[in-house]
């Protein structure tokens, strides 16, 4: 059985330094450092009550030991029948800090964005791309998340070339990683006259959402441009300079939104998403110098991997990574999701033990 006393004294004098820091009332002026600093003593705590009773159970034992050696016949024989109820405690503690001392994705209580993109296929794609939109969105009302569309592109048929999202709730992060790859439909388009099965392809990604402490951003690294909304739109969307396109200059990264008629409602937005996309490129980078059993976990990182298959003729669902395949198409695409999303979350966690 491991010794975890040197990794809890460890996380014990974290959470002091912690708790330090926010009692510095220099910290009240800045509130997304202070939920930040929160959140981690706050993820700390378990593994600290789990510390507290691994001690406390691991001296009595000691003392149990000792005592069973003892003068006393009655003494003796009462710390040797003390002994297996402990040890059995100190087995369950084992377990409970093996699952607790497992390295974790800092990012899995974060928000998500989301972005959802037609690949080949044209227009197909773009209606599975709408289609793939509404599986998340019911999905996150099952969930009781909440959903903010960021940046769309319609398509004249109802579908989406692209269309980014943000999704708030606990643990969103952690539960829709591994929802990012290509997803492939295999499906008779609405425009096939003679009925052949066509295979198009949509691209999602998953991030989380960067909050101003997790990314820095210097206001002379930014171009900003406001102009004029395209595409369809209500009264005011195409006679104003409401859009906004922002241009990251040290990286190239390109967001535009205008789908607000504010042009400050579309610069928040359009921030919210170059946040989190820089923040991701910060994270693949980190992904390749992990160790092996990491990478594992997270995959490569390439969003060009074909992750999942939905195939409308038989009504199937095949997830390549979990190799688990389900025959009910409606009720995942209706948001029922959440079977294929522990089914990866096995598979993942299964590869990435030693």
């Amino acid at each position: 059985m491991p010794d975890y006393q040197e990794r809890i004294d460890e996380a014990c004098a974290r959470a002091a330094e912690l708790e330090r820091e926010l009692s510095d009332p220099a910290l009240a002026s800045q509130p997304g450092q202070y939920e930040k600093l929160g959140r981690e003593l706050g993820a700390l705590r378990p593994l600290i009550e789990a510390g507290e009773r691994y001690r406390r159970i691991r001296g009595e034992i000691e003392d149990a030991r000792a005592m069973s050696g003892d003068d006393d016949p009655e003494l003796a024989e009462l710390a040797r029948s003390e002994l297996p109820d402990l040890e059995a405690q100190l087995a369950e503690l084992d377990r409970e800090l093996a699952v607790l001392l497992t390295p974790v994705d800092p990012n899995d209580q974060k928000n998500a964005i989301l972005e959802i993109r037609a690949g080949t296929g044209g227009e197909e794609a773009a209606l599975f791309a709408a289609d793939l939109f509404r599986m998340y969105s019911r999905y996150a009302e099952i969930r009781g998340w909440k959903v903010e569309l960021l940046s769309s592109s319609e398509t004249g048929s109802g579908g989406f070339k692209e269309v980014i999202a943000g999704i708030d709730g606990e643990g969103v992060f952690s539960e829709l990683k591994f929802e990012r790859g290509v997803h492939r439909v295999q499906r008779v388009p609405a425009t096939e006259s003679q009925g052949r099965i066509h295979t198009s392809t949509v691209t999602v990604a998953v991030m989380p959402e960067a909050e101003e402490v997790d990314v820095q951003i210097e206001p002379g690294d930014l171009r900003v441009d406001v102009m004029r909304a395209g595409g369809p739109g209500g009264q005011s969307v195409n006679t104003t300079d409401s859009a906004v396109r922002i241009t990251h200059l040290p990286s190239g990264l390109v967001v535009q939104c205008q789908d607000e008629k504010s042009q400050h409602k579309n610069k928040a937005k359009a921030m919210k998403v170059l946040r989190s996309r820089l923040l991701e490129i910060e994270r693949e980078r980190a992904d390749q110098e992990r160790a092996d059993a990491r990478r594992a976990q997270v995959g490569t990182g390439e969003r060009s991997e074909k992750i999942r298959t939905y195939n409308f003729p038989q009504s199937r669902v095949t997830d390549h990574r979990s190799g688990i395949t389900l025959h009910k198409l409606d009720a995942i695409l209706d948001g029922e999701l959440g079977e294929l999303v522990e089914a990866v979350r096995a598979q993942v966690t299964a590869k990435s033990e030693p």
